[in-house]
């Protein structure tokens, strides 16, 4: 049986390192555990490793905390480059690099708090849900 096949937007990683209350925390706890794979591509390593640092001030972790943490997911993510852009089908242009590594991965989740930012997507077989909605498909909440 293969694993369910998802991206993560930066968003939930921004969550989860926030408060170790919520669901995007335990996503976060699960990734590399055998329960799903994380797909990445460098443009999206690049905006996790942006937006990581420009939160620093409200994360309870360091720099080396941070690069340790991307390290981490490119060891365990599986790796993608893009070749081909959809564009445009979103509303939000810097979500686009989402579903085009979700395309090209065969993703079966974008997992993100902007469901309504990813209107239409359903066209490519995928599926849009909140962590809590993930973690509740997958039986881990």
């Amino acid at each position: 049986m293969s694993l369910l096949q998802v991206v993560i937007d930066t968003n939930v990683i921004i969550a989860g390192l926030r408060s170790t209350k919520g669901s995007s925390y335990r996503l976060l706890q699960l990734i590399g555990k055998g329960l799903f794979d994380i797909n990445i591509s460098v443009p999206l390593i690049l905006e996790y490793h942006d937006v990581l640092l420009r939160q620093l001030p409200h994360l309870k972790l360091s720099k080396t905390d941070i690069e340790d943490l991307i390290d981490y997911y490119c060891s365990v993510g599986q790796q993608h480059e893009i070749f081909y852009l959809w564009r445009p089908v979103l509303r939000d242009p810097s979500d686009e690099m989402l579903l085009e590594l979700a395309v090209k991965a065969r993703c079966d989740f974008i997992i993100t708090f902007n469901k309504r930012d990813f209107r239409g997507v359903e066209k490519f077989g995928l599926v849009v849900v909140t962590p809590q909605e993930f973690l509740v498909q997958i039986g881990a909440l």
